[in-house]
């Protein structure tokens, strides 16, 4: 496969030029571009995008979750978790049943088909994630996950 070209508007002479926080800012966005760039491209081949792929990973990583906490988990309203969702449970992506402990809550879980497209959707993003950490080493790959914690650590 073709390496993707550098993403638009990243241009490193013009990092200089900027406040540390907002080279590091600038960085972080184009950053997320290009790890995210070859996963959605296989997305949106499946007619799904970011969304669609953000549900997918959590629920496969938490099998029978209640739609209540993935909305927590997500951050975002029921509104905006209602379009997405759906089109995974019409497509078969995603099966919705309800819970015998709480009638009045549905449990989510993926089908064969949808851990297929998480599992090739995340890989590309693992391994743009396993050549960074290959080229910065132990030591910067450790700094990346020690910052990423502090800024998660903000939710």
């Amino acid at each position: 496969m073709a390496k993707a070209p550098q993403a638009a508007g990243l241009h490193r002479a013009s990092l200089d030029k900027l406040h540390d926080l907002d080279a590091a800012l600038e960085l972080m966005y184009y950053g997320w571009r290009g790890m995210t760039l070859e996963a959605d491209a296989y997305l949106a081949k499946q007619g799904l995008s970011r969304p669609h792929h953000r549900i997918l990973y959590v629920v496969a990583r938490r099998p029978d979750i209640a739609i209540g906490a993935l909305i927590e988990i997500l951050g975002i309203s029921k509104q905006a978790l209602n379009r997405p969702l759906n089109l995974l449970v019409e497509r078969k992506l995603v099966t919705s049943k309800r819970s015998p402990e709480q009638h009045r809550s549905k449990l989510l879980r993926l089908t064969e088909a949808g851990r297929r497209i998480e599992q090739r959707a995340s890989d590309h993003e693992r391994k743009v994630l396993r050549e960074a950490f290959d080229r910065v080493g132990a030591s910067g790959a450790a700094g990346w996950m020690g910052v990423m914690e502090a800024i998660a650590d903000n939710n």
